[in-house]
């Protein structure tokens, strides 16, 4: 059952009990498994990444079978139906023609006597990109992974997966990747695939950034990796938060909450609403939406420990719990969505109006659905272009330039007590005698 609080004393601890909801005490233990099979991996390559695979994911396979085959690609287009063919590629473009929006331009100033600034954007050379496998297939992780990868002109895009049963990939994965451009493609996941990516096997390309969702092995290992390699951020079980009032329908508000529930035990469904007419509808909506639902057990276990309806005096109360939470996804289902919205600050996504399920956003919207969690929206954002490129900084001075500031330098640089900074600028403007 879906819980309603009325008692404001008790809303924002059940919240951050829902934010806090992975921090159990078993993390430090799938630490410690986690970075044995980081180091493994890093001294055994292949030989390790095999054995972890028979050990986790029950598969065993000979070094030959890591890589998908090109007939294996071929074939996975005649798994698919020309329906599903035809979504994929609407999804790409529509994924495609928003990312292009986003890609950093390199500039250059030229100022008063000859000084030259600007930043450089560059993609970086290798991408890695971890798609989960489990209880679903995820061919939009694919391609909300790959394309902004493409779009930043990242030349060698690799994807990691887990092998299910028969270590067959599920083609629709296989043709998602394809279409959105990646090279090569690996069966292999968990914590041995990151470490793969990370630092490179016989078979495996070591990359630059790895970005994709995963499992708490997933998370760990991206974690500990991160300074060898970039990554997009540490991806925790999905979340929705939805903001309605009376004018909301129930049961489109209950199907939403039941959309990210299904995802994952772990996954969090919160409605805040100021109607309590609506808070009993929507529960006796979601009881009824369940009855039938195929993923019902998880669902059902996700919606008992981290589901929650709360009853707020007002939308302005709403928008401060809701900056307080940071949702990964935010839903205003109320009947003017853009007054709302200059009181959000915090939220990975934001679907406006009744018409905007968070679905959109799942498949294709445009718009990342690779978004921070936890509430790491406080701080963090979707993954884009920008996480597959760097920049530099581009500097160039004249001789009068640094003639007229190697004063400052040199009072700067003797206060660090750096006499060899003073003295690069000193030796440039000194007049030879």
């Amino acid at each position: 059952m879906l819980r309603i609080i009325t008692q404001q004393a008790d809303v924002r601890a059940e919240l951050q009990r829902i934010c806090d909801r992975t921090h159990d005490e078993q993390v430090l233990h799938k630490e410690a498994t986690v970075r044995e099979v980081l180091q493994t991996v890093k001294r055994q390559g292949d030989k390790a990444v095999l054995h972890y695979t028979a050990e986790f994911d029950k598969q065993t396979l000979k070094p030959e079978e890591l890589r998908v085959t090109g007939s294996e690609l071929d074939a996975a287009y005649q798994q698919v139906s020309k329906e599903l063919l035809q979504a994929i590629r609407l999804a790409c473009r529509q994924i495609d023609t928003f990312h292009r929006q986003r890609i950093p331009k390199s500039w250059v100033q030229f100022g008063d006597d000859e000084v030259v600034l600007g930043k450089r954007y560059t993609p970086v050379d290798r991408a890695g990109l971890y798609v989960p496998g489990g209880r679903a297939a995820y061919p939009s992780t694919v391609l909300m992974n790959a394309i902004p990868a493409k779009v930043a002109g990242v030349p060698h895009v690799v994807m990691v997966t887990p092998p299910g049963a028969d270590k067959a990939i599920n083609p629709a994965v296989l043709v998602a990747a394809q279409e959105a451009g990646v090279q090569e493609i690996y069966r292999v996941g968990g914590a041995q695939a990151i470490a793969a990516l990370a630092y490179g096997t016989e078979t495996i390309p070591k990359v630059d950034v790895i970005t994709g969702p995963g499992n708490i092995y997933v998370t760990l290992a991206k974690k500990l990796v991160y300074g060898t390699v970039g990554i997009d951020s540490l991806a925790g079980p999905s979340e929705v938060l939805i903001i309605a009032d009376e004018t909301a329908n129930p049961v489109h508000v209950a199907a939403d909450l039941l959309a990210q529930a299904e995802h994952d035990p772990m996954a969090a469904a919160v409605l805040l609403t100021t109607d309590t007419a609506l808070a009993k509808n929507v529960q006796v909506a979601v009881e009824r939406q369940l009855i039938d639902h195929p993923r019902r057990l998880l669902t059902e276990k996700a919606i008992a420990h981290y589901g929650l309806i709360v009853i707020v005096e007002s939308l302005e109360a709403a928008a401060q719990l809701s900056n307080e939470f940071a949702p990964e996804h935010l839903e205003l289902e109320v009947e003017d969505p853009w007054e709302l919205l200059p009181l959000i600050r915090n939220a990975g996504a934001i679907f406006l109006g009744y018409s905007t399920p968070e679905a959109v956003g799942d498949y294709l919207a445009g718009p990342n659905h690779t978004l921070p969690t936890s509430g790491a929206a406080r701080y963090a954002s979707a993954l884009g272009v920008e996480t597959f490129m760097k920049h530099s900084s581009i500097i160039q001075y004249s001789q009068t330039a640094l003639e007229k500031v190697a004063g400052a330098i040199d009072v700067l640089a003797t206060a660090e007590g750096l006499p060899s900074h003073a003295d690069s600028v000193r030796r440039r403007v000194q007049k030879e005698e």
